[in-house]
């Protein structure tokens, strides 16, 4: 019986020992510990995607979506985040409920993001079928070759009008028989206001001209068209001035490109000059006499009310996101997603414009590999000081998403890009 009591006292001790002793503890990841850099793919010796998939085993466990809560949880842990400023939101819209947010309703300047904003609100408004116009007109009569009154080029706004176009020009002035103009050479910009920069861009920034009569994107209409007429024998008696295209003058040409074909350059290349000529045709397209920053402006405001916001929390200084006048939310981003999404023939134009991670625009050399690789679809925006992305990709679950994330107060790009990825890549994985 001694000995039994013995054995029992042993046992008792042995397990309380046992219970004292301290568990192993799991090593947290610390993302502080990593310097970001310009390549999305390695940061420092350590790859993204190892950042990304050397998970806790608890968090493993976790269900989808409170395992993507918790990985970008982790990422906001960075200590850049205490000197700079993130602001984002992750909308699952097959579920049509926020997944994520952190400082969504932040004021923000959206960077070329604003173009997806812009596109938005031009498709909702013009349409997926509206064609951006320059029209070639005259006034006066053509006796024996000659054209005895004056030629009007009508600047629509179109960035893509080139070569090819100005040749279409001349070309149907000649089947007219014409070979002298005994008049002027008269080019119509009154489709929109003088401004040829837009409000809070910077004076030592690369910024296109904005002006109704293009030629290969730039200022030069009117000396090509001169250039192409003497090229071609056909004699300009008098000379080449401005002016307003009367209502009684007649169409000798008219040279269209497609919405899309604006779309596709200004989101996938992120061109400045496509953006602004896309928010020029949505002011135009009021009927108001000159289109003007200010009327494309008000054009925007009115679908952010439609969506249910209040425009004079936000402001829309151009169509580019060129201005650091700009200002949004992550929140208000993501309501016009949610808006395009929703609209099937807007979104038909909208998401094939869309830079693709890995593949083309100005996402081709990021998110090169994983889950997020041909994913993403979104714009990209970056000015000084800001980086940002927003656009859609498709979980794991087949859930569709769409998202918006603001980097501002980076001294590198790179920083902001790199924390972007992450989250896109979090988005995608399972």
């Amino acid at each position: 019986m001694r000995y039994k009591l013995l054995l029992v006292i042993f046992l008792l001790q042995l397990t309380t020992i046992y219970a004292q002793e301290p568990k192993e503890k799991v090593r947290p990841i610390v993302f502080s510990d990593v310097s970001l850099s310009a390549d999305s793919t390695v940061v420092d010796t350590i790859t993204v995607d190892t950042l990304l998939t050397d998970t806790l085993s608890a968090d493993t466990l976790l269900p989808w979506p409170e395992n993507l809560r918790y990985r970008v949880e982790r990422l906001l842990e960075d200590k850049r985040f205490e000197t700079s400023t993130v602001g984002l939101q992750i909308y699952d819209l097959t579920a049509d409920s926020v997944l994520f947010q952190y400082n969504e309703r932040q004021c923000m300047r959206p960077a070329s993001t604003m173009k997806m904003i812009n596109a938005v609100a031009s498709l909702d408004r013009l349409g997926g079928s509206y064609q951006f116009k320059t029209r070639l007109r005259y006034t006066g009569a053509v006796d024996s070759c000659v054209l005895r009154g004056n030629l009007y080029c009508v600047g629509g706004m179109d960035p893509r009008f080139a070569k090819d176009d100005l040749r279409a020009f001349v070309e149907n002035i000649k089947r007219m028989g014409i070979d002298t103009i005994r008049g002027n050479n008269v080019g119509d910009i009154t489709m929109k206001d003088a401004d040829l920069l837009g409000e809070g861009w910077c004076w030592d920034d690369k910024n296109p001209i904005l002006t109704p009569l293009l030629y290969s994107g730039k200022n030069s209409f009117m000396s090509h068209f001169c250039q192409d007429l003497q090229k071609s024998n056909i004699t300009l008696v008098g000379d080449t001035v401005y002016g307003e295209c009367p209502q009684q003058s007649k169409e000798i040409c008219i040279r269209t490109h497609s919405i899309d074909q604006i779309l596709m350059r200004m989101m996938k290349n992120s061109d400045n000059l496509y953006a602004e000529c896309m928010f020029y045709q949505l002011a135009a397209n009021t009927g108001e006499k000159k289109a003007s920053a200010k009327i494309g402006r008000r054009e925007i405001n009115r679908l952010i009310t439609k969506l249910g916001y209040r425009p004079s929390d936000y402001y829309i200084a151009d169509g580019s996101g060129l201005s650091l006048y700009n200002y949004v939310s992550p929140e208000l981003e993501v309501a016009f997603l949610k808006y395009a999404y929703h609209n099937q023939e807007l979104f038909n134009h909208l998401l094939p414009s869309m830079p693709v991670a890995g593949v083309d625009g100005t996402l081709e050399n990021r998110m090169k590999k994983g889950f997020a690789h041909g994913n993403v679809k979104a714009k990209t925006g970056t000015v000084t000081g800001v980086s940002a992305l927003a656009g859609y990709c498709t979980a794991a679950n087949g859930h569709q998403l769409c998202f918006s994330i603001i980097n501002m107060g980076i001294r590198k790009a790179a920083v902001g890009r790199t924390f972007q990825d992450r989250v896109c890549e979090v988005m995608c994985q399972p």
